[in-house]
C-alpha cells in the first residue's frame, strides 16, 4: 500500500502513523488545578529531547475551544508531573484514558494512590517505579497538534529497579502503546554494541 498524507484525512493519517510509529513510551500525565483539583491521564505522543537541561515533550491534538484538562492545567499552573507506566498500572491507566468531566478526579477514579512531588504542586503516582517532576518550559503549535516541552526539574526512581547502579528495564516492566485498544509488554530485551568509531577533529582550510 502506498499512502500521500497530504491528501488524506488528519483522523486517517493519525490511524497509519499509530500503526506504524511503535511501540510509544507512555507519559502518564498528573496536574493539578489552580483550586486544587487533580487530573491524571496518558499520552503516547511523548519524547525525551534533551539532557541539558533535562527536557521532554508531549503533543496534545490541537483543540482550540475545549483544551484537554491536562494541557489547560499545565498552561494554568506551569507544573507538572511524567510517571511512567509499568505493568502493574496498565488497568489503571487505562481507566483513566476517558474523556471525563473536568471535576472527575482520575486518582479516585482508577483507585491509583497519591504520594507528594518533591518540587512541584502536583502529586506522583504513588505506585509508578519512577516520576519526573516538570515545569512547563514552552509551548509550540505544530500541526494539529499542541507541544508542550516541560525541563524535568526532579527524578525519582524506585531504588527496587536498579541493577548494578542502572535502571533495568526488565524490572521496571514499562507499557508501551500500539494502535487501537492495543499495549506492548516489556518480556525480554536483547543487547547489541554500539561500534565504536574514533571522531577525528575537523582541519581548517
Amino acid at each position: 500500500m502506498q499512502y500521500e498524507p497530504q491528501a488524506m484525512q488528519a483522523n486517517e493519517v493519525y490511524r497509519l502513523m499509530i500503526s506504524l510509529v511503535i511501540p510509544r513510551p507512555i507519559a502518564f500525565v498528573s496536574t493539578m488545578s489552580p483550586d486544587g483539583r487533580l487530573n491524571l491521564a496518558p499520552f503516547s505522543y511523548f519524547i525525551a529531547i534533551s539532557s541539558k537541561p533535562a527536557l521532554i515533550g508531549i503533543t496534545f491534538t490541537h483543540r482550540p475551544d475545549d483544551p484537554k484538562d491536562t494541557l489547560r492545567n499545565i498552561r494554568e499552573t506551569g507544573e507538572f508531573v511524567v510517571n511512567v507506566v509499568s505493568e502493574e498500572l496498565l488497568d489503571p491507566m487505562v481507566k483513566t484514558s476517558g474523556e471525563y468531566p473536568s471535576e472527575v478526579n482520575e486518582f479516585e477514579l482508577s483507585g491509583l494512590a497519591t504520594r507528594p512531588s518533591r518540587v512541584v504542586k502536583p502529586p506522583a503516582v504513588a505506585a509508578s517505579p519512577a516520576h519526573l517532576e516538570c515545569r512547563l518550559e514552552r509551548e509550540l503549535l505544530l500541526g494539529n497538534g499542541t507541544f508542550v516541552i516541560g525541563e524535568v526539574v526532579a527524578i525519582d526512581v524506585d531504588d527496587a529497579v536498579f541493577t548494578d547502579g542502572y535502571v533495568d528495564a526488565m524490572k521496571v516492566r514499562p507499557v508501551g502503546r500500539m494502535a487501537g485498544e492495543f499495549y506492548s509488554l516489556t518480556r525480554e530485551v536483547t543487547r547489541a554494541a554500539r561500534p565504536r568509531a574514533e571522531r577525528r577533529p575537523k582541519t581548517g582550510s
